[in-house]
């Protein structure tokens, strides 16, 4: 494997999680954190059943990193995020002969009265945010303030 010039300088953390048994089966990390069933969506086939799915996990941890994101771009620029959420949405559809994701990200930012300004604090932390970075030019992610 070859190296790309998206890669951290100094990885200060790693997460490690294992699957079994793919979409329908389980997933748990090594520290013991995370451990949950996986289910398939009827959408795409899938009985629907009691579990998460990669999509909703992907879901989260955009959502929590983009909000992470936001507070380091706050804090430089002295702002509040008071009472904001972010909610992800993570879609899966067919792409050719394969399948791929669109993730749209609708910011609430209550604090921020001025538009120009949470416009450009969401703009800001699209750029910062590791999952931004990970998904830039290759998935089609829509921000939005709600």
């Amino acid at each position: 494997m070859s190296e790309t010039s998206a890669a951290p300088v100094k990885v200060l953390y790693t997460a490690e999680a294992t699957a079994t048994g793919g979409r329908a089966g389980h997933a748990a990390s090594s520290d013991g954190r995370l451990d949950v069933d996986l289910s398939v969506p009827t959408e795409i086939g899938g009985d629907g059943g009691p579990g998460t799915n990669p999509e909703q996990l992907f879901a989260a941890g955009y959502a929590a990193c983009f909000q992470g994101a936001m507070g380091v771009v706050a804090r430089r620029e002295n702002l509040s995020l008071d009472g904001s959420t972010v909610t992800a949405r993570v879609g899966l559809g067919p792409m050719g002969n394969a399948f791929g994701i669109a993730v749209e990200l609708n910011v609430h930012l209550p604090a921020i009265e001025d538009p120009a300004v949470a416009e450009d604090l969401v703009a800001k932390a699209h750029e910062v945010c590791p999952y931004s970075n990970a998904t830039r030019d290759n998935v089609d992610v829509k921000l939005s303030l709600v």
